[in-house]
Parts: structure tokens; sequence; C-alpha cells
């Protein structure tokens, strides 16, 4: 683990809590855990059930509804959309599609 957070240019710590879903990696940090993997960030993405930044996902009502509401600020819209993939991701449906 500490080996694979130095290839990927994150702490140790920080490594172990997306691991366990605690935290949302940034796209900066999934692009150098996707380098230290030695794949791109878009199979990384597509592993993990995502959809990479700036691809339109394939069910968005939710996402959609982040974005038009405009009671959220934009880093509020970000804190949503982070979370509502995270869930997303890691959902059973999501595991069997990377399967």
């Amino acid at each position: 683990m500490r080996q694979f957070a130095q290839m990927a240019g994150i702490s140790n710590p920080y490594l172990s809590q997306i691991e366990r879903g605690l935290r949302a990696p940034s796209e900066q940090v999934l692009e150098g855990i996707a380098g230290a993997l030695k794949v791109s960030s878009d199979t990384l993405y597509r592993q993990a059930g995502m959809s990479a930044p700036g691809a339109e996902p394939e069910d968005n009502a939710v996402l959609d509804a982040i974005a038009a509401d405009k009671r959220l600020t934009s880093r509020q819209r970000a804190a949503l959309r982070e979370v509502y993939e995270a869930f997303v991701a890691r959902a059973p449906n999501a595991r069997r599609r990377s399967a």
C-alpha cells in the first residue's frame, strides 16, 4: 500500500480512506492512481463504474437535478456530484457492470 501510494503521489492514509470509501478522490488523484496502475484514467473510471469527467453518464437524472438546483453553490453541487458518483460506483449494480 505504501509503495503504491508513493507511486500514485498520495499519502498512504489518504489512499486508505479512498479504498474504504471515506473520501472521493479528485480527478488529479485518480489520474495519479491510473498512472501507477499503468492504465488510462478512462479505463479506471470505467472499471469503477463511473463516467469520466466531461463524459455524459448513462443515467443522469440525479446529476441533472443537482446541476439545476440554483439554491446550491457551485462548491455544493460539486460535493453532491462526488458523493453521488461515489455511491453509484460502490453500488452492487456498478460492480456487476464492470466485471
